[in-house]
Parts: structure tokens; C-alpha cells; sequence
């Protein structure tokens, strides 16, 4: 039986993460993907829809990561391996159906006066969020990068304490629960500024009604001032190419078409694995399992292992809304209407959407199993950031559809598609994929016109990419707030370490959650190679070091 440290289930960034830290800390790491290729979520395809044209088949943006802990430990070693990342001074915007136009820049000063341009005062109530989120960064993102059922995260709620007082605390802690609506409209005066924000709690597996939602529309609106929307030059496969670099050299094995098809647990202590065909892999220290909860605890551990409790509670776990991706190559780069239309040319991500309300109807029209009437569409123009991914004079467009039914299709809001039994055959996909089209007329005046090739990917084909996207959810699982922050995955098995010794859990459906930022690796790894207690009070001796 072949032999490790840490054997790794799966390969997306989590799992990529947690073996370069642990390889670099001298760990003998396995990882083990059962597709075809590295990178989970992060998959780069060349020729997608026609030769010289680079797309991102799921994940795409990479500001996230760029703020984490784990890049700023890894990134000179990940440079080495020829990592770059490009960025941009207008990470998002909005179009509007009228042919309005707001985008959000890298500069306080900049965001003032776009504020300002649709109702004055608003450009202050942003200098104000800014500077009161900036007062307590160090805890909002501390919520989002602490082992929360931990020494640390006890740590992070006493500082909170010390800072506020029990009244304050309380008052920080409800302000944070609130929803995006409640936050957006007591704080802006105009529907435009509403509109570029409320768009982005979609990127969260919220909804701007969700509690939650208007904490993490400030997380990503400063982090987005601060950090732009950086992306890999020629793709993210640059970003797995270089992690997984890391763990070679460190003499680690990282093999692909490995389907791990159980986890082996002696006397409650997870020591291997055994992939489909019967080879067995032992892992002396760790398993670390970047899958779902359904995944984990209903095919990878026997029943035998677990308490019943903890089994049941897996089985009610509950995923989000589906996503559907459209890829297009177009002959040239995409012309908007408006005003506005030069600034929302150069901007990485644009929705268009009506605002804060049309992003509130189509969550609820998805959430009742109707495809959305008018869905909020989030365009993405890598070209905008990265122009090597089309050849000269071309340019792409990565559309993402994040506001459609979980499970079965019960109908369409609109009342014009057929949807047949509910489920994601290939006539619904491209007429849904028509709709998109043909609203994106009438903000982009060349969208029809321009394309070359488009391809579409259902949430049933985005599950076949991958399986952690069940029935298309982006991001592996619910994020209402009892299967978030402290009870992510869920209450009954919160945090990264489970109920089997040494086996730990990663990946979108543990905490911090969706999203490329390394999270939930980097956590585990630390925690993993954390100094034995008796050595730490050693270090802090006099004469010690």
C-alpha cells in the first residue's frame, strides 16, 4: 500500500492549496482528482468555441484569491512558476435598461463622484461605508478567514468584545445580519447605486433579501475598491499549473481519473483511501476531503463511522439556486449603448439588470422553480483585463446566469418556453440562452451581430463538469444563514474537522464558503502544521526563538 501524510480528495483550490502548504512544510502529500484534469472549479479551455479563443468554462475571477492569506504566503513561489495577474481600475459596473451606466472604480475619490453623478450626498454615504467597514476590516475579514470553532475564533469574538462592549457587540453583530435591501436603500439615495451593488450578493448564493447579504455586498464592494478583479494572464489553468508545481517539487504525486470511492477509518481514525478498482492509498496524518456534505458522508464513509446524527443531518443539506454559463467569441469587441458606453467597455464585470428590484424578482422567481422573466446578467469581459484571451481585434464574452431553479424546472415566469418535464434538456438551454441573448440587445447594440460561436453549459452540464455543483449550484450548497459562518456545512458538523479523527473537510461547502479565495485550504493546513502546544509556550520563553 502506497503511502503519505495527507492524502487530498480532489483538486479544486482548497485542496490545491492545502497540499502546496503542507508539501512546502515538508508533508508527503497525494492528491487525488477524478476527472481528467486539475483545478475543480478552475478550468480553462483553448479552442472552446473557436481556435484562439481562451474561456472559463466555470470559475473566472480571481480577486479573492489575490486578498488571501494563502497568496500572500505562496505568491513569490507561485510567480516563479509563472503566475501573473493582470487587473483593472473598474472591476464592475451596471447597465441599466434605459442606457445608464454606473461602474465602481479602484478610487475612493473616483467612487464619490459617480455616486454623486445619480443623487448628491450619495458619494459621501460611500466615503462613510467605506471608512466605517476600513474602522473594522480587521474583524469582518477576520470572520471570513478564522477557523470559527476554534481557540482563533474565540480570540477574533473576544477582540470584537474588548472593542465594542456587550451593547456594541450586539449592534456590530446585527448590523451584520442585515439583508442587502435593508442596507442599500437606508444607505443610498439613487436606484443606480442600489443597482450596482445589490447584483453582487448573486455572487454570494444570496439574495438581496437573505439576512447576510447586505454584510457581504460591503465585504466584496470595499474589497473590490481595494483589490480591483485581478485574473491570471492566459487563464486560470496558469493559477493550478503553478500550485500544483509547488507539490511536485516537494516530491508530491498529483493524479487525475483517480476516483477515491471510500475513505479507510480503524477504531475511528481516518488513515487511507481506496479508489475505484481497489488500489489503496494510506495517509498517515491527515485525509483532507475537498467534496460535499452529500458526497462525503453518504458515499465516501461507511455508516459505520459516523454517528446516525450526523448522516441524517448530511442528507438534509440543501443546495442553491443553478447557474448556466454562456461562452460567446465575437468578431469584435462588444459596443454598448449609452453614455456610458466606453467606461462599461472597459470594465471586467458588468450586470445588467434593472436594479435592486429586478434582482429581487428574478431570485424570487427562481426560488418558486420559474426561469426568471428578465434574470439578472452578469457579463464578463476578460478581454477587458487579459486581452490574450481572443486574438487581435476579438474579443469574449463570459455570461453567467446565477438566478435559475434548484432541481426540476416547474415553468417560466414568462410564460414562452416549454419546459417540458422540468429538466435541462438541450432545446430548453439554448432557448433560455436565446432569451439572455436577446435581452443583452438592448444594452449591447453588436451582441447579435458580432458572434462568431457560442456554447452554453446547463446546470446539468455544469454538474457533469463537476460534481460538488449539484443540480448546478455554483457554490456547493445553500448559503442561508443556518448553513453559513458558524454552521457551515451545518450545525450538526461545523468547521473543517469532522466527528473521524484526522480527516478534515474543505471546499465551498465549509466555511468561509463560495468563492476562490483558498479559505477553507489554507485553515486546514494551518492548522495541521501548527506548532504542538508545549512547543509554542517554549518559543515565548526569554532567550528563546
Amino acid at each position: 500500500m502506497a503511502g503519505f501524510d495527507a492524502v487530498l480528495v480532489g483538486s479544486g483550490i482548497n485542496a490545491l492549496t492545502a497540499a502546496a502548504l503542507l508539501a512546502r512544510d515538508g508533508w508527503s502529500v497525494c492528491v487525488l482528482e477524478q476527472s481528467d484534469r486539475l483545478g475543480g472549479a478552475i478550468r480553462t479551455e483553448e479552442g472552446y468555441t473557436r481556435p484562439g479563443f481562451t474561456h472559463e468554462l466555470m470559475s473566472s475571477w480571481h480577486p479573492l484569491f489575490v486578498g488571501s492569506a494563502a497568496y500572500g504566503e505562496l505568491g513569490d513561489e507561485l510567480h516563479r512558476r509563472g503566475l501573473e495577474y493582470l487587473n483593472t481600475d473598474l472591476p464592475t459596473g451596471t447597465a441599466f435598461p434605459d442606457g445608464s451606466g454606473m461602474v465602481l472604480h479602484t478610487s475612493l475619490e473616483a467612487n464619490m463622484a459617480e455616486f454623486d453623478r445619480f443623487a448628491p450626498g450619495d458619494g459621501a454615504a460611500w466615503e462613510r461605508q467605506f471608512d466605517k467597514f476600513m474602522a473594522n476590516a480587521d474583524l469582518s475579514f477576520g470572520v471570513l478567514g478564522t477557523e470559527l470553532w476554534s481557540g482563533a475564533g474565540l480570540g477574533l469574538g473576544q477582540q470584537a468584545l474588548r472593542r465594542f462592549g456587550r451593547r456594541g457587540l450586539l449592534e456590530f453583530a446585527g448590523h451584520a445580519v442585515t439583508s442587502c435591501r435593508d442596507w442599500t436603500t437606508a444607505t443610498f439615495a439613487s436606484e443606480e447605486a442600489r443597482g450596482l451593488l445589490a447584483p453582487w450578493v448573486l455572487h454570494t448564493g444570496l439574495g438581496p433579501e437573505s439576512a447576510v447579504s447586505g454584510f457581504m455586498t460591503q465585504v466584496i464592494a470595499c474589497a473590490l475598491q481595494l483589490g480591483g478583479m485581478p485574473v491570471p494572464a492566459g487563464g486560470g489553468n496558469r493559477l493550478v499549473e503553478a500550485l500544483a508545481g509547488i507539490v511536485r517539487d516537494a516530491g508530491g504525486a498529483l493524479r487525475t481519473s483517480a476516483d477515491v470511492e471510500r475513505i479507510l477509518v480503524a477504531d475511528g481514525t481516518a488513515n487511507g483511501v481506496v479508489l475505484a478498482g481497489g488500489e489503496t492509498i494510506g495517509a498517515g496524518r491527515a485525509v483532507i476531503a475537498g467534496v460535499t456534505p452529500t458526497q462525503l458522508y453518504g458515499r465516501l464513509l461507511d455508516a459505520r463511522d459516523t454517528a446516525v446524527e450526523i448522516r441524517d443531518a448530511a442528507t438534509r443539506y440543501r443546495y442553491g439556486r443553478a447557474d448556466l454559463q454562456i461562452h460567446v467569441a465575437l468578431d469584435e469587441p462588444p459596443r454598448w449603448r449609452g453614455p456610458d458606453a466606453e467606461r462599461l467597455g472597459r470594465t471586467a464585470i458588468v450586470h445588467v439588470t434593472r436594479g435592486l428590484d429586478g434582482v429581487s424578482r428574478a431570485v424570487n422567481e427562481a426560488e418558486r422553480g420559474l426561469l426568471p422573466t428578465e434574470p439578472t446578467i452578469v457579463v464578463g469581459q476578460p478581454c477587458a483585463v487579459d486581452p490574450s484571451r481572443a486574438p487581435a481585434g476579438k474579443s469574449i464574452l463570459w455570461l453567467q446566469l446565477q438566478e435559475l431553479p434548484a432541481g426540476k424546472v416547474l415553468g417560466d415566469a414568462a410564460g414562452e418556453l416549454d419546459v417540458a418535464d422540468g429538466t435541462w434538456s438541450e432545446t430548453l438551454r439554448e432557448a433560455y440562452a436565446d432569451r439572455v441573448v436577446a435581452h443583452l440587445d438592448n444594452v449591447i447594440e453588436n451582441v447579435s451581430s458580432a458572434v462568431l460561436d457560442r456554447r452554453v453549459l446547463s446546470p446539468a452540464d455544469l454538474e457533469r463538469l463537476n460534481p460538488n455543483l449539484v443540480g448546478g449550484d455554483p457554490y456547493a450548497g445553500s448559503c442561508a444563514l443556518d448553513q453559513n459562518l458558524l454552521w457551515r456545512p451545518f450545525a450538526a458538523s461545523p468547521g473543517h474537522a469532522t466527528v473521524v479523527d484526522r480527516l478534515w473537510h474543505v471546499g465551498a461547502s465549509t466555511h468561509p464558503g463560495p468563492g476562490l479565495g483558498a479559505g477553507s485550504g489554507y485553515l486546514v493546513a494551518k492548522a495541521l502544521t501548527k506548532p504542538a502546544l508545549r512547543r509554542r509556550v517554549l518559543a515565548k520563553l526569554p532567550g528563546r526563538s
